[in-house]
């Protein structure tokens, strides 16, 4: 695996060293961080190098959301988090979902300069992508059918006869992919929906979140976020904290393995 191959070559590479297609949500809410962890210097980031050791061996990546890190000190500590998940081998999903124009949307983009992809927002067209696509050794995961109830208020809206607007998403997300490194985010708590995605772009791996706190269907998330055995499912909340106190990173581990081996029943 060098520097030059694809973001999905890599992650290819990653599943199969792994047997696993977890994605693991690094989230540190400060609120829920364990109590002997909050005197300590950037609490995120030991927080994440404890979730990191216990979870590494079943992880195909990790999918940290920009929210909990718009701080100085929390811009430090995704940056240790970063370089210590790459020091183990698992690439990095930067969940910020950005997207502007011009030299804005250029500035965003140098995001990837630290993460081996990016979630992005389609809302304002292609030339607002442009910065994030052109990096074809970095992965873009387009905004197409999202996992929270309010997605519906505009996905699902008719643009065309016959058409909702996350079909039609869909379908430009398969055009842009004009360097091999776009996907999908694609949740799993719209099963139907996630099919239908999936009979549009055949080719496209998903990130399919909502398996873990929201409930969604592991089965569909496996059987139709994979494409040619590429894809992630995520899980954040329902990993990072499984457990509390002095061994919640013990619980996180054994969250991952089971949420693996659930998933790899279907694969």
């Amino acid at each position: 695996m060098t520097a030059s191959d694809g973001f999905f070559d890599r992650l290819r590479a990653r599943i199969d060293s792994v047997d696993s297609v977890v994605s693991i949500g690094l989230d540190p809410d400060p609120k829920r961080l364990p109590e002997h962890l909050r005197d300590r210097d950037l609490p995120r980031w030991a927080f994440n190098r404890r979730i990191i050791d216990a979870t590494h061996e079943y992880a195909a990546c990790y999918k940290p959301n920009a929210a909990f890190y718009e701080d100085a000190d929390g811009w430090r500590a995704l940056r240790e988090t970063i370089a210590y998940a790459e020091g183990k081998g698992v690439p990095v999903l930067l969940d910020a979902k950005r997207a502007d124009i011009g030299n804005t949307a250029r500035q965003y983009a140098g995001l990837l300069d630290h993460a081996d992809a990016i979630t992005v927002n389609p809302y304002m067209g292609r030339d607002s992508l442009e910065p994030f696509l052109s990096r074809a050794d970095r992965g873009v995961f387009v905004l197409c059918r999202t996992s929270n109830p309010g997605g519906a208020d505009f996905q699902n809206l008719e643009v065309a006869p016959g058409k909702r607007l996350f079909e039609y998403v869909a379908q430009r997300a398969g055009e842009w992919n004009e360097r091999g490194n776009v996907g999908l985010v694609v949740g799993a708590t719209a099963p139907e929906e996630l099919e239908r995605v999936r009979e549009l772009v055949p080719d496209l791996p998903f990130l399919v979140p909502g398996v873990g706190a929201q409930g969604g269907d592991a089965e569909a998330a496996v059987e139709f976020g994979l494409a040619d055995g590429v894809g992630l499912v995520n899980s954040s909340r329902g990993i990072i904290f499984a457990g509390e106190g002095e061994s919640f990173d013990r619980a996180a581990g054994q969250a991952a393995k089971r949420l693996k081996e659930r998933l790899n029943r279907y694969r």
